[in-house]
């Protein structure tokens, strides 16, 4: 019985593989499993308890912006979206988003109601990734984003920069905002054995 429960999750955890009139041997590849996943902000209001609500604050195709399209990684030929968007949870700003979208690599985006529905939620339901990168870090609220997330200027937040991309083609670029203690990243992972 302990035999079996170890094979059991061996197999669950995708390192050796049952075949009926083979027997068990091992994954070509076992699976990955992220450290971080990527998140759906309305999802973790929910999980936490609050009602959410969004607000579309800007939302433009980029001209010439060199700066941006170098932090998405495309060329000043490349259509590009650019939002800032807010995410509230029960009434008070939890997350101020701001994002590069690659409309080659996502091109209904400009045909969806982004007034109503936030373009991660959209993004992660309708384009295929490949890749993502979380780069976390802190920084203290300059004017532009202190006022958005109604916080003194200079008061500490913790800043996720999300970046996908679909095989070598890059999708999006998410600046998230969360100011002080009002928001904090969990990973929840097992060691690989």
């Amino acid at each position: 019985m302990t035999v079996s429960k170890a094979i059991q999750t061996l197999v669950s955890d995708g390192l050796v593989q049952r075949r009926r009139k083979v027997g068990t041997l091992v994954a070509e590849r076992a699976q990955e499993r992220p450290v971080f996943e990527i998140w759906d902000i309305a999802d973790l209001v929910a999980r936490n308890g609050g009602k959410y609500a969004y607000q579309l604050l800007e939302c433009r195709k980029l001209g010439p912006d060199p700066e941006r399209r170098e932090l998405l990684g495309v060329s000043l030929r490349t259509p590009i979206l650019w939002m800032r968007c807010m995410h509230l949870s029960d009434g008070t700003p939890i997350q101020l988003e701001e994002r590069l979208i690659n409309i080659n690599a996502a091109p209904n985006i400009t045909c969806q109601p982004l007034e109503t529905q936030g373009p991660g939620s959209w993004l992660l339901a309708q384009v295929p990734w490949t890749d993502a990168e979380h780069k976390i870090f802190a920084r203290e609220a300059p004017p532009e984003v202190a006022t958005e997330l109604k916080v003194k200027v200079g008061t500490a937040c913790l800043v996720v920069d999300r970046r996908t991309w679909n095989q070598s083609t890059p999708v999006t670029l998410a600046r998230l905002w969360h100011p002080d203690s009002r928001h904090n990243l969990v990973g929840h992972f097992r060691p690989a054995r």
